[in-house]
């Protein structure tokens, strides 16, 4: 019964061309490099960050693998962690549940495109913050905006307002990932940022945000955050920036040099420690 399905998956493999290409791999002559091309190689070599996973040597790969295209053989790593043991320990459970809690949460924040389209981008990025927790205030008034926390209702438009612009956002202690950073971004009367104790928030999130076009960006607190000295020098993309918050610019010789470098690069931008914890951050004078 089941020699018909053999001869049906060598027909395929043969079919699809994947036969003919193996062939001609195994017998085809190999071409000398030149040195230059060589040099070229090597640099290219250089360029790659990491080796792709089915490169490695300790990357698993099924025998059954060669009826499968040259894209399919580039496992994802869901695959790749099913193939893996699993581990019933009592820790090895509960790490599993929180990766799934978090990829599952971050699923939530992901950006959505008819959001914006309805709303515009400042209504759109006020919506999506507050409904987490977050605050806003708008240019020419002096109300911060939150969220109800039982109705999900908030004080401002469901539809596009141009006289709605955002100047500061407080995401202080919120859960906000890599793929909810999207709808925060093209707000062009923005002046103050905060991330303050968002733990989440790493030297990726940094990159982002400092490509989101933020024109008038002038104070950023990233109190409390995970980011790293390689994440500061995303941040030459904010030239208008006159404030950074962090926790401290000395911790590290390699970070305070960053920091100095950072400072040489944008001549209005000053630097500051959150440590020991200043009164009111929010109210640094320009």
């Amino acid at each position: 019964a089941s020699q018909p399905m053999v001869q049906q998956v060598m027909f395929n493999y043969i079919k699809g061309g994947r036969y003919e290409k193996v062939e001609a791999d195994r017998y085809e002559e190999k071409v000398e490099l030149t040195e230059h091309q060589k040099k070229i190689e090597a640099a290219k070599q250089k360029l790659r960050w990491r080796t792709p996973y089915i490169e490695q040597e300790s990357f698993w790969k099924s025998k059954l693998s060669m009826f499968t295209s040259e894209k399919a053989d580039r496992t994802s790593m869901d695959i790749i962690e099913m193939v893996q043991a699993i581990d019933f320990s009592w820790k090895g459970m509960k790490e599993r549940k929180e990766r799934r809690r978090v990829k599952f949460a971050a699923s939530l924040q992901q950006f959505i495109p008819q959001r914006h389209d309805i709303l515009g981008n400042d209504l759109g990025a006020a919506h999506f913050l507050c409904f987490r927790h977050g605050s806003v205030k708008f240019t020419n008034s002096d109300k911060w905006f939150t969220g109800d926390e039982r109705t999900k209702e908030f004080d401002f438009p469901n539809l596009y307002d141009e006289s709605y612009k955002l100047e500061e956002i407080r995401c202080d202690n919120m859960e906000l990932y890599y793929e909810g950073l999207e709808n925060i971004r093209r707000l062009t009367c923005l002046k103050k940022l905060s991330f303050r104790n968002v733990k989440t928030f790493d030297d990726w999130c940094l990159d982002r945000v400092s490509g989101s076009d933020f024109p008038v960006l002038e104070v950023l607190d990233l109190s409390g955050t995970s980011i790293t000295e390689r994440g500061l020098c995303a941040l030459y993309r904010l030239p208008s920036l006159k404030v950074l918050i962090i926790d401290d610019p000395k911790k590290s010789t390699s970070y305070e040099l960053h920091c100095m470098l950072l400072e040489d690069l944008i001549p209005l931008l000053k630097i500051v420690s959150s440590t020991p914890p200043l009164d009111d951050t929010h109210k640094i004078e320009k």
